[in-house]
């Protein structure tokens, strides 16, 4: 389910770091994963750590392998954090999203794991592979994904951007929630009374998706890469994306033709790129198009460009940046 291919020197870095730690993992697992009493929770990226902190809130002690400002899908994991994994109280990752991570956790095997990818379905949304065809991400007001709801290759992967989707993303909350009960009994009473409050406010994110998007004069909106699946196929918008999952694939010229005839065919007036990765694709097609350009945030992490200062925020901007994309009413 991984979605990208790791380059050769950078998968032999990966074995040699994860060799050096072998002894140290396995010897490691020692202790009740605490520190001044409180569980050590590792999450594996901002989307996972947002919800560690709100279900955990002051019972644990947070920490993110992937830092502010790096595209989690680059990560390579050190040594250190490699062992660091193994005395953890519970780590939180999406198995599939970050090779490194998934080659670690299965190395440092820590006592208790939350795996996001298992407490909601994942999907194929399909992809430009090869560059020769014109796939989009297309979901109408049945919920359908595009034509044939697959990539046109053998090699496709599992769209792991669930967290885009706040429907699929409280089903992730739960399970944390549950996995939270599990590794530390003593505070199952908070973590229970913390979902549900999450769940509860991300139903309501969900309901203002629902009515924000509602009489909006186009359907479709290009964005850099492929992480608005979930988002799309939930609110029956049809994403075009540049790139596939991969968010520093580049386009074929067939694929940016497509893009123009699709910007045309659909009214589409704004082209959105994102904060973690290069906007000069983007605002090279708006500026061949004459569209505007605006950010439409992934939330793979939080930053000085983020247009909020959490999940809910970010979540709330993308939202306005839409409806103004899409001519709501």
């Amino acid at each position: 389910m991984n979605i990208r291919r790791l380059r050769p020197t950078t998968a032999l870095v990966g074995a040699a770091a994860l060799g050096l730690t072998t002894l140290t993992a396995c010897s490691s697992n020692v202790g009740d994963g605490r520190t001044d009493g409180k569980l050590d929770v590792v999450a594996s990226f901002y989307p996972l750590q947002f919800l560690a902190q709100r279900i955990g809130g002051t019972a644990i002690h947070v920490s993110s392998l992937t830092k502010s400002g790096v595209e989690p899908h680059d990560l390579e994991i050190s040594p250190r954090q490699t062992a660091d994994l193994s005395k953890a109280g519970l780590v939180v990752y999406l198995k599939g999203l970050q090779p490194s991570v998934d080659r670690a956790i299965g190395q440092a095997e820590p006592k208790h794991v939350a795996d996001a990818a298992s407490y909601a379905t994942l999907e194929d949304h399909g992809t430009e592979v090869e560059g020769d065809h014109d796939h989009g991400v297309e979901g109408d007001h049945g919920g359908e994904s595009d034509p044939g709801g697959h990539a046109h290759s053998g090699d496709a992967a599992a769209d792991p951007h669930i967290w885009l989707d706040p429907v699929r993303y409280a089903q992730v909350a739960k399970g944390v929630g549950k996995a939270l009960e599990k590794a530390d009994p003593d505070h199952a009473t908070t973590y229970k009374k913390n979902t549900t409050a999450l769940v509860k406010e991300l139903t309501t994110l969900d309901q203002d998706f629902r009515s924000g998007l509602k009489d909006r004069s186009s359907d479709t909106f290009i964005t850099t890469h492929a992480a608005f699946g979930y988002l799309a196929e939930r609110y029956g918008l049809r994403q075009e994306a540049i790139s596939g999952l991969d968010p520093e694939s580049e386009p074929s010229p067939a694929r940016i033709k497509g893009l123009h005839s699709v910007a045309k065919k659909d009214k589409v007036n704004t082209v959105f790129f994102e904060t973690l990765v290069s906007d000069r694709t983007a605002k090279t097609l708006a500026g061949d198009l004459h569209l505007r350009t605006d950010v439409l945030d992934p939330i793979e992490g939080i930053g000085d460009k983020s247009k909020g200062d959490d999940y809910i925020q970010v979540m709330r901007s993308n939202l306005k940046a839409l409806q103004k994309a899409l001519g709501t009413k």
